[in-house]
């Protein structure tokens, strides 16, 4: 057979097998078939996973790398840890009463720098033993801690915490926030093993130590030994050891200054987990931590209130420094927490109550803001604006004395209308004819009223801003009841000026400033004297003061000895005031809401008249009773009016003769001149008589209304009289002359500014 035969029988052949085959195939179960391709499958798995592991190997490794340049370079930019020990976050200031004691340390306190043999061995352990039990045997990351972290980030819990270890706590107390992220963690565990590598276990547990932040302001554990225990932790026991410990977790909520059952809870964990591990023996591990003595925390509450109105001003005392400093106050400690606890006594249930204490120099010796610093740290006592009430009119009445009244003046109580408004009394009833010390002692409004109407209400805003009232005034017509908000603090200052017998005074809390190297910083200087008013205006009001408080509405603050004040409450008994002093320190009280809704019972001669006398009663103990000084040693032109002008040259004054003719200062015969320069007559004639004068028949110069107005009031005799005639002037009401004028000659006087005011209106 020929080569092309065989190649077509061959060719057929093997046709007719693969047919037979796909015959054969079609006649197979499928089930058979499919355990065929399952045959195959493993094949296909492995080379994935050929693939995957090749990859992820080589994932891994330049991950590795990646890591290895990134810790490195993390490690290059780490500084040494000499500078690390030296850095300090901000600035610390110890405030100090002004007896020196130590009141409040404010700002991070890193306490003084232990090295790592000088550190406790059991401080050293019992923060190893619950923040990180395997130290020494990781590189900078826990793997079990780490993967808990991963899962939980995974598993949606936002709170990626729990897991660090000392390395990286430490890490991020240095150079990171407390964002609890994936990103911040994966540069916190870069920054850690760059620690590890570049410093040894034993350096970053020492820095560890001394820059951990426990609470209470306190960096380091000499800090925290120091603020919780008085002693440095080179002493610190085993169970004080576990206290520290434990706050590192959760400084606020383990504090002993804020929850003593909660720190001795956690340090019983502590005291465990050291057992646990190995730290201490079963007996150590059963020590009682209940006693151990904690510092006493002196007034932290209420000092607040206190330090956060007074630092501040050290913007403005000192340069700009960042080095810890010591600042010397006015704040009594004894007076802040008899203030403290007399607020917290009197002050009605759902309301705020604030003090404010200062000595005869404006020196601040007790500040409280509010019932409660941690529950709110608003200081109702320097920030808040409120309605006075009664309290101010104080200055009511000495723009009224200032202008010629006297505590014993004669005033009607009766009803009355000023521009549409019309004030009425507390009680609804008008007492009729009674003397300005009453109507003050017992908070007469529509004598206020009068008064302020009278002497102008522009005069009492001007005596406000005189004592110290830098608040927005207004002159409507009810200003003269309280109408305008003013701050606790003014209206302190405002009295205390009274007390310091009118001499302007500023409230100030801090006395001086050093470093803790005892450098001199500042040191505050004297200020000068400033007369607000006269003495005789003084000794009136503190007067009215003192009635008020004797026999008037602030009887409630009575403490056994000379009180000068004034109660105030506004309407619907918003607000309750008394401000007043005794023995040279001055006290105001307010009580109220903060939403300004009314209290029920509340009045300035109740709850803050009895807060005002609990404290006073404390703050005045050690001082000498002081009586005050009512006596009215009043100028000579007060108590002759007619003659106030006549001191000095008398050419200075314009005169008008018999017949009316004005004459200018300067043009008078002087040899005519009857007064001597002191306004007493020179040698009078021999019979005492009236001096002659020459009649000139000559038409006046003025008319008779232009003249009555000019000398004061009516003038006496028939207004018919011919020209020429003599006249002689009536005394003017309360009005006495020690000096005999002449017959015929007329003083026009520059009228008093009070007196404007009153013709204005």
């Amino acid at each position: 057979m020929s080569k092309r035969g065989d190649r077509l029988q061959n060719k057929g052949k093997r046709g007719s097998r693969r047919a037979a085959a796909e015959r054969a195939a079609s006649r197979t179960p499928a089930k058979k078939r499919k355990t065929s391709a399952r045959a195959d499958e493993p094949s296909w798995i492995w080379r994935w996973t050929k693939r995957v592991v090749l990859w992820g190997g080589a994932a891994a490794v330049l991950g590795a790398i990646f890591l290895a340049f990134a810790v490195g370079f993390a490690a290059r930019s780490i500084p040494s840890f000499y500078q690390l020990k030296s850095t300090q976050n901000a600035q610390t200031i110890l405030v100090r009463a002004r007896d020196g004691s130590e009141i409040v340390e404010l700002g991070p306190s890193f306490g003084e720098w232990l090295d790592f043999d000088e550190i406790p061995a059991n401080m050293k352990n019992a923060m190893i033993a619950v923040e990180d039990k395997r130290y020494y045997s990781h590189f900078g990351i826990d793997p079990y801690r780490l993967t808990g972290a991963i899962v939980e980030g995974f598993t949606g819990d936002d709170r990626i915490g729990g897991t660090s270890t000392i390395s990286q706590q430490l890490a991020r107390n240095i150079f990171l926030n407390s964002n609890r992220t994936f990103d911040r963690k994966a540069r916190e565990a870069v920054l850690a093993m760059a620690l590890e590598w570049k410093f040894s276990k034993e350096q970053i547990l020492e820095l560890y130590l001394n820059k951990v932040y426990f609470g209470g302001g306190a960096y380091g554990v000499d800090s925290a030994s120091r603020t919780f225990f008085s002693h440095p932790a080179t002493d610190l026991s085993v169970a004080e050891a576990s206290i520290i410990a434990g706050l590192v977790k959760a400084p606020s909520r383990y504090s002993p200054t804020a929850d003593v059952n909660a720190a001795v809870a956690r340090a019983r964990t502590v005291l465990r987990l050291m057992r646990e591990q190995g730290y201490i023996t079963e007996r150590q591990a059963s020590v009682n931590v209940d006693t151990v003595e904690l510092k006493e925390q002196v007034g932290q509450n209420s000092v607040r209130y206190f330090t956060d109105w007074a630092l501040p001003q050290l913007d403005i005392l000192l340069p700009e420094t960042f080095a810890p400093i010591e600042v010397w106050t006015t704040l009594d400690v004894g007076m802040q927490r008899a203030a403290t606890a007399s607020i917290e006594s009197n002050t009605p249930n759902g309301s705020q109550g604030a003090l404010v204490s200062m000595d005869r120099d404006g020196a601040i010796l007790a500040l409280v803001g509010g019932t409660d610093y941690v529950e709110t740290n608003f200081n109702r006592a320097t920030a808040a604006m409120r309605q006075p009430g009664s309290s101010w009119k104080l200055f009511v009445y000495l723009a009224a004395l200032e202008a010629g009244y006297t505590p014993d003046d004669r005033v009607v109580d009766t009803p009355v209308t000023i521009d549409g408004w019309s004030p009425r009394n507390s009680n609804g009833r008008n007492i009729g004819e009674t003397n300005l010390r009453s109507a003050f002692a017992y908070s007469v409004n529509t004598v206020a009223a009068q008064l302020g109407n009278e002497v102008g209400f522009g005069t009492v805003a001007s005596m406000a801003r005189r004592f110290g009232i830098s608040s927005p005034v207004s002159t409507f017509p009810s200003m003269v009841l309280g109408s305008s908000e003013v701050r606790l603090i003014e209206m302190t200052r405002a009295f205390a000026t009274v007390s310091a017998k009118g001499e302007g005074i500023e409230p100030y809390g801090i006395t001086k400033v050093s470093t803790a190297d005892g450098e001199l910083l500042y040191e505050r200087e004297k200020p000068r004297t400033n007369v607000i008013v006269a003495d005789y205006v003084v000794a009136g009001i503190t007067d009215l003061l003192q009635t008020a408080v004797q026999t008037g509405t602030g009887r409630a603050a009575q403490i056994g000895r000379p009180v000068a004040g004034k109660t105030g409450t506004t309407s619907s008994n918003k607000d309750g005031w008394f401000v007043g002093f005794s023995s040279g320190i001055t006290t105001g009280v307010w009580m109220g809401r903060d939403d300004a809704q009314p209290v029920s019972g509340l009045q300035g001669g109740r709850a803050p008249a009895r807060a005002f006398a609990a404290y006073m009663r404390y703050a005045v103990k050690d001082r000498a009773v002081e009586q005050f000084d009512t006596e009215l040693n009043l100028p000579e032109w007060r108590l002759e009016p007619d003659d106030e002008y006549l001191f000095g040259d008398p050419d200075d004054y314009y005169f008008i003769d018999e017949d009316g003719n004005l004459i200018e200062p300067g043009q008078r015969d002087p040899s005519n001149n009857p007064f001597d320069i002191e306004g007493e007559l020179r040698d009078p004639p021999v019979d005492q008589g009236q001096i002659d004068t020459p009649t000139v028949d000559a038409p006046p110069a003025v008319s008779e209304d232009f003249l009555e107005r000019a000398t004061g009031g009516a003038l006496p005799g028939d207004r018919e009289r011919q020209p020429g005639q003599n006249r002689e002037r009536s005394p003017a009401p309360q009005e006495q002359s020690s000096a005999t004028v002449p017959e015929g000659v007329r003083i026009i006087r520059p009228r008093r500014a009070a007196e404007e005011q009153a013709l204005a209106n």
